[in-house]
């Protein structure tokens, strides 16, 4: 009963993220003319979202070119593991963690939060768009557009960004009703939200091809060639790839 229910949430869920297929074009025209303007893209999400950043940098069939901004002190490696929750309200952390790496004019960067409240991601937002980079939010529109901001602003992630993907989960992420059990269960935005910068990154290696550019695109190190594949172009884009470093 459970299990059935959580997938057929999940199918109808990720039936709402390829729906915005306009969405997802225009974001990824944003970084293909960022990669073929010699820009970078990098990536944030504080707590489980940076799942979606794991999901993007150093993985088979990704871009090279997806730096990871450290969610330093929101990740499961921190005890106590509650300290996650509370560091991602801190007013000015992002604008710290932003400003930690060589972002420039012209980059891209991905911010992912489910909810959009916490002060990290909203702060994060204003650094960007202060050094000029764009940014592709990934939230859940039922759940931000249902809370109020945890930022001195007022403001929200979504508000921010140069443009937002919706990842399709429900206010407040858990989407499975059982009897006998007031909190649902089954979250549901690291699925969609993996799901969503997958086929993000496959629309814009699309594009890419389709303008002559061979884009820098992982193979697996597990796969005969591989090694020498990934080497010949890690150092041909060493200069954008800085995770490297």
């Amino acid at each position: 009963m459970g299990a059935a229910a959580y997938f057929a949430e999940a199918h109808a869920a990720l039936d709402r993220v390829s729906a915005q297929s306009e969405a997802i074009e225009a974001a990824a025209g944003l970084l293909v003319e960022c990669i073929v303007g010699g820009g970078a893209i990098w990536s944030f999400g504080a707590s489980h979202s940076f799942m979606l950043t794991e999901e993007l940098v150093y993985r088979t069939g990704g871009l090279m070119l997806v730096n990871p901004v450290y969610p330093h002190g929101m990740n499961i490696l921190v005890r106590p593991m509650p300290l996650t929750s509370q560091l991602e309200r801190v007013v000015g952390l992002g604008r710290a963690l932003f400003g930690s790496v060589s972002a420039r004019e012209g980059d891209v960067l991905l911010l992912a939060s489910t909810s959009g409240r916490n002060a990290v991601a909203i702060d994060m937002a204003l650094a960007a768009r202060e050094k000029g980079v764009s940014v592709i939010g990934i939230t859940s529109l039922a759940y931000s557009s249902g809370v109020t901001s945890r930022h001195p602003s007022g403001c929200k992630m979504p508000e921010l960004c140069t443009l937002v993907l919706d990842n399709g989960a429900p206010y407040g992420d858990a989407a499975v009703e059982l009897p006998g059990l007031s909190q649902r269960v089954g979250p549901l935005s690291s699925v969609t939200g993996c799901a969503l910068v997958n086929a993000l990154v496959a629309e814009v290696v699309a594009k890419l091809l389709a303008q002559g550019v061979t884009p820098p695109v992982y193979m697996s190190a597990n796969l005969d060639g591989g090694d020498e594949h990934n080497a010949e172009l890690l150092t041909r884009y060493r200069d954008r790839i800085h995770y490297l470093e």
